[in-house]
């Protein structure tokens, strides 16, 4: 620092030599210095403040309206499907059953002569092909009686709860359960949102022992349904139920278990 400037610390020593240096003015030279880094310091962050501040603002007004915009956005319903304002045809008027015939016929029985009525009982003859009741009514003689129980196909699907010999799995229930808890993966999507219970999936053990028609009778999400399902196709072949001492097709249904530990 040269020597003709007034605040050269030097300098200030030797003016202030021997005299009062509690005075202000050699205070004010000996931290002019320092003040002065301090002021423009303080100047610099004035400015970008003032320059950046308001970047800095538009920026996070835009992110917060775009945040905003996301949470709210509209959703539009489809329009609902017009109403049918035609007057359905009345239901068809379903004929009364037809009088069936009958004819009046009461058993004998032991009475004293002055109780004997004159009406003569109806013969053989009469009551042919006409139902016997206690009254006699005039109607057509014979009624259509109801189709018979149609005979249960062979091919038909039975419960497993109907059939006489049940489908067993290779080993037992407890070799299935060992089974289906050896080959089952938890799938991620499942285990990071916390997803667990219970899936039941039905499918029919044919007249092979094979696993058929396999789908999700109950389910919870996050991919357990899919990993069930998957599972109970690849289970191999098991000892089909038998009805009546042949092979059938059995309905069953199986629960699996998914259980975060």
């Amino acid at each position: 620092m040269s020597w003709d400037n007034a605040v050269n610390p030097e300098r200030a020593d030797m003016v202030f030599a021997n005299r009062n240096k509690e005075y202000g003015a050699y205070d004010i030279r000996k931290k002019y210095e320092t003040r002065m880094i301090r002021a423009l310091l303080v100047a610099m962050g004035i400015i970008v403040l003032a320059v950046g501040g308001p970047i800095l603002g538009t920026f996070l007004s835009d992110r917060l309206a775009a945040k905003k915009a996301a949470m709210s956005e509209e959703v539009t319903l489809a329009e609902p499907p017009p109403i049918d304002k035609t007057i359905p045809p009345p239901p068809p008027v379903i004929p009364p059953p037809p009088v069936v015939q009958t004819i009046k016929f009461t058993p004998p029985k032991v009475v004293k002569d002055e109780e004997v009525k004159e009406e003569p009982p109806p013969t053989q003859e009469e009551m042919k092909d006409v139902q016997i009741s206690t009254e006699t009514h005039e109607g057509e003689k014979t009624v259509d009686l109801p189709p018979e129980t149609p005979v249960v196909d062979e091919d038909a699907v039975m419960s497993f709860a109907t059939v006489e010999e049940q489908p067993q799995f290779p080993g037992g229930e407890a070799k299935l359960l060992q089974y289906v808890s050896e080959h089952i993966k938890y799938p991620p999507v499942a285990r990071e949102n916390g997803i667990q219970g219970r899936v039941y999936v039905t499918f029919i053990v044919d007249k092979e022992g094979k696993i058929a028609d396999a789908k999700i009778l109950r389910g919870i999400g996050g991919g357990c349904d899919e990993e069930a399902l998957r599972v109970v196709k690849a289970l191999p072949e098991w000892k089909p139920g038998k009805q009546n001492g042949r092979a059938v097709k059995v309905q069953f249904n199986l629960p699996v278990n998914f259980t975060l530990k």
